[in-house]
Parts: structure tokens; sequence; C-alpha cells
């Protein structure tokens, strides 16, 4: 091959992978964007859900599983658990990768049957976390707008309190949240107050004995069950939630 030939090639191969590209973001299109994501995140946070009071995580991801965006709380990197951005996305993959239309579960519906003796203990090790995706870039950019995960699959699957499915007004799964930075618990009434506040909690059925996905605690003494979560020990089970929307 000669070298005046490289140029065309090169500009064959780019004009391939456009296309890609372009459709890489399609699924994000109605989704919350980053700044939207923040503001939800920051005002959840400030409420009373409690936990710790920590700063949080949130990531937002597609029905294919892309990352469209992720936001953090506090005003640096530094100011939530580095390790929660990893996890809030991953609590958004497994919300979207195990809700389907008519049934939502959240990461902590998930809790009790992921236990040993129970119906889907070692789904938690399946779809595992690319971590190439979830290590790359810059660490200045994470939780802005041009955090690395952007546009990428970051897999994973978690199984305690964080992660909701999202459904818009037609009842559409149009993807999920994932949040973390706080006890599971306070994660799960970030993520619900968030999502509540970003109008795509339109959710069609649930294992909860309100029929959606809100967490069902265990009591104190109670072993794994059902679709039971356990609780943080603080008081995040007294934090009364908005019901979710109904078509």
């Amino acid at each position: 091959m000669t070298l005046t030939k490289l140029p065309v090639l090169a500009l064959l191969c780019s004009s391939l992978l456009l296309p890609l590209a372009a459709h890489a973001g399609d699924g994000c299109d109605g989704l919350p964007n980053w700044q939207q994501l923040k503001q939800a995140l920051a005002n959840a946070r400030k409420d009373a859900n409690g936990g710790f009071n920590l700063d949080m995580w949130g990531t937002v991801v597609a029905t294919d599983g892309t990352v469209c965006a992720v936001a953090h709380t506090g005003a640096k990197v530094g100011d939530q658990w580095l390790g929660s951005r990893v996890i809030s996305a991953q609590k958004a993959n497994t919300a979207n990768a195990f809700s389907l239309p008519g049934l939502a579960l959240s990461t902590a519906n998930l809790y009790s049957p992921t236990q040993p003796g129970g119906s889907l203990f070692g789904l938690q090790f399946s779809n595992p976390v690319d971590t190439q995706v979830a290590y790359a870039g810059s660490a200045a950019d994470f939780g802005t707008a041009k955090d690395p995960l952007v546009g990428a699959r970051i897999g994973g699957v978690n199984v305690f309190g964080g992660g909701l499915a999202l459904y818009d007004a037609k009842g559409t799964r149009v993807g999920a949240l994932g949040v973390s930075g706080d006890s599971s618990c306070a994660d799960h009434n970030i993520a619900w107050k968030a999502r509540h506040a970003l109008a795509l909690d339109y959710v069609p059925a649930g294992v909860s004995p309100a029929k959606d996905d809100n967490i069902v605690y265990l009591d104190k003494t109670e072993q794994a069950n059902g679709f039971k979560h356990p609780l943080c020990g603080g008081t995040e089970d007294k934090v009364t939630l908005p019901p979710v929307r109904k078509q």
C-alpha cells in the first residue's frame, strides 16, 4: 500500500464510524441532561433522608445501558465517596436491566432474593462492570457534563438501595437512575425524590405492597425474604416519600 492511499483510507474509516458515534447518544433523547440531573439530585440531597447527610453521585442510563449523564452534589470530586461514582452507574444499569415495561424492580427489591438460598442468588455476579470504562479518563471530568462514562455502557449489578427505573408520562420505560454516596437506604430515598422531581416516576407495577418499586424493609430480627431490604441503622425508614405517579 502506498502512503498516498492512507489519507483516503483514514477518511473512509472515519465516515463509517460517524453514524455509530451519532447513534450512541440517540437513546438519551428525552432523558435528564447533566444540569437537570445535578439539580434534582442536589434538591433531593438537601432533604432529611435519614442517613449521614453526605454528598452524592447520580447516574442516568438509557434503556440500552448507555450512560447519559453523571453528576455529583459536592463542589468537587472529593466531596463525596469516589467509589460511589461507579456504584451509582452500576445501580442505574441494574434497575434498567431488570425492569420491564410492565414491572419495575429497584435495586433495593433485589437484596433478599440474591442472598444465599434466595431465588436469584448469583445475580449480583452476572453482567460485571466494564473496568476499562469505569476508570477511563481524567478525574477532573468526573461528575461533569464531560464525564468519561457518558456515551459508554458500564454494566454491573448492584443489590442494595439506590437504583430506580425511569418511566415517562406514557408509562414507557426510558432508562434508569442510580444514586450512591450515603447509606443504601438514604440512597434509595434520594433517588426516589430525584426521580419524582424529574417526573419520570410513572411506575406501572412493582413488588412492594403499594405495587410500585419502593423499598420494603425487613424487621430488625427478620431474615432475608421476598423482595425486602435490611434497615440501615438510621431513620431512613421513617422518611415519607411521595407516591409514584399514575397515567
